[in-house]
């Protein structure tokens, strides 16, 4: 009774496959968390660049 048992846990790869599923979306996350922080400083400098252009149009128009 006892060896089938034990062996039956053996074999059963449920539990393993739950835990590659786990590690590939932790590892999807810790990628797309560092991609997003890589493109942060960039993001912000390029929206500062319209920022500013869009304000030196803004007060043209204005006459000032």
């Amino acid at each position: 009774m006892l060896p089938t048992t034990l062996l039956s846990f053996v074999r059963n790869e449920s539990g393993a496959t739950a835990i590659e599923y786990s590690l590939i979306a932790a590892l999807v996350s810790v990628a797309s968390i560092l991609a997003l922080q890589a493109l942060g400083g960039s993001l912000s400098g390029i929206f500062g660049v319209v920022s500013n252009k869009l304000d030196g149009v803004a007060s043209q128009a204005n006459g000032s």
